[in-house]
């Protein structure tokens, strides 16, 4: 736990993980509830500080000056990069910084699927992957003439480890499997799906942008070789992401960009590429961006998994039991195990005019295929309404929820 980041103590009966206080749009704004997390997490104040802090009085490029400030600068940035591995269980060489989860994956289907995959040879996604885990493949699959194929899942929303099983005798060479399905919220089986794919030969790459804010992530318990996630859904700013890539794989991948700060040594016909994952790091990184997601990580152990998913779970249950309430209203999937991910449809109305309304009375959820096309399809929805927790959430937003539900149900019958 680390001193800098306050953690307000709730109100007797308040059942939200941390006060309202601590997010200061939440705090301007005290009438609006939002259950957006999923799409992006609200910014508590002490990111926000974090961020002020080093462009009013830290800023500099990193690792091109030799004057305080750059090197001030340079350092926090390496600590950053230590913060995240040790919030993934890796070690600090492991980590790339990216500006986004979709960036990590992209990286990975270029730097690893250009130069180790044929045509002919098979991609294993899911159906429960968001599109930035199944396009990128789709890109390499046309590039390289590869063969491309979905995981099923059952009725429930849970991955078909049978029928995972029977495709993995195909001999895929790389396995792109979600920790937790952005839609419906389901958390996937990832110790066994690693293995399973191992033991097939086939490497894991794990979009692990929806899980990270739940609970812990440990790459080596896992043994997954690759593993991205997002700052902005993890309480941090938008802009920066990481991807973990096994060491014994990261050198062996040529880079994804070129430009300053990946290389050695230039000269008119040959480049000498940096080790380790600078090579990866072309450009002026988000410098501060990553100073703020290392406090934002900060703030997400302080506060503790175990009680994150205590909450998720108390305030899923609240929401599966109220909202059956609205006429019409079907909650969509039913996983052995989730997130606090909720999606849902009401007959008769269509997400987008659900969403539309309840955003005019205050209540912030997301309505559509949730760039989840292929699962939708699977489905034969059109979209859904879905609401998702974070550690600020209440039974009285949910409550407010149902509310304002039954207002827009009453309002376009």
């Amino acid at each position: 736990m680390s001193s800098s980041v306050p953690i307000l103590k709730r109100n007797p009966g308040d059942d939200a993980l941390v006060g309202r206080e601590l997010f200061p749009l939440l705090r301007n704004n005290p009438g609006l509830v939002y259950l957006d997390s999923a799409s992006s997490a609200q910014k508590p104040g002490v990111v926000i500080d974090r961020l002020t802090r080093f462009y009013s009085g830290e800023y500099a490029n990193i690792h091109r000056g030799l004057y305080p400030l750059s090197e001030g600068a340079s350092e926090a940035y390496d600590q950053a990069r230590g913060r995240v591995a040790r919030f993934l269980g890796a070690e600090k060489d492991e980590i790339i910084f990216t500006h986004n989860a979709t960036e990590g994956i992209n990286l990975v289907a270029h730097a690893y699927g250009d130069s180790n995959l044929k045509s002919g040879d098979l991609v294993l996604t899911s159906l429960l992957e968001h599109h930035a885990n199944i396009v990128p493949w789709q890109l390499l699959k046309d590039r390289k003439r590869l063969r491309l194929a979905a995981i099923p899942i059952d009725s429930r929303g849970d991955i078909d480890l049978e029928r995972y099983e029977m495709l993995l005798s195909r001999e895929p060479k790389i396995v792109c499997i979600t920790a937790a399905a952005n839609t419906i919220g389901t958390v996937t089986p990832l110790k066994t799906i690693i293995a399973m794919a191992h033991r097939a030969g086939a490497l894991v790459m794990v979009d692990a942008a929806q899980a990270a804010p739940h609970f812990v992530l440990d790459v080596k318990a896992l043994g997954c070789d690759f593993l991205t996630v997002t700052g902005h859904k993890l309480y941090g700013p938008d802009g920066i992401g990481a991807l973990y890539v096994k060491a014994k794989l990261l050198d062996a991948l040529p880079p994804f960009m070129g430009g300053g700060g990946m290389i050695r040594s230039v000269s008119i016909d040959h480049t000498e590429f940096a080790n380790g994952p600078r090579r990866f790091e072309a450009g002026t990184p988000a410098i501060g961006a990553a100073l703020a997601l290392s406090t934002a990580l900060d703030f997400i152990e302080a506060i503790g998994f175990s009680a994150i998913a205590a909450h998720d779970a108390a305030l899923f249950s609240h929401a599966a039991e109220r909202l059956p309430e609205i006429a019409g209203l079907k909650i969509i999937g039913a996983p052995a195990s989730h997130i606090g991910i909720i999606s849902f449809t009401i007959d008769g109305l269509h997400p987008h005019d659900i969403g539309t309304l309840l955003g005019e009375s205050g209540v912030c959820l997301r309505a559509g295929h949730h760039c989840a096309q292929p699962l939708m399809e699977h489905l034969g929805l059109a979209g859904t309404a879905r609401i998702s927790f974070g550690v600020h959430n209440t039974r009285d937003d949910v409550d407010h929820l149902v509310d304002s539900l039954a207002r827009v149900r009453q309002m376009l019958r």
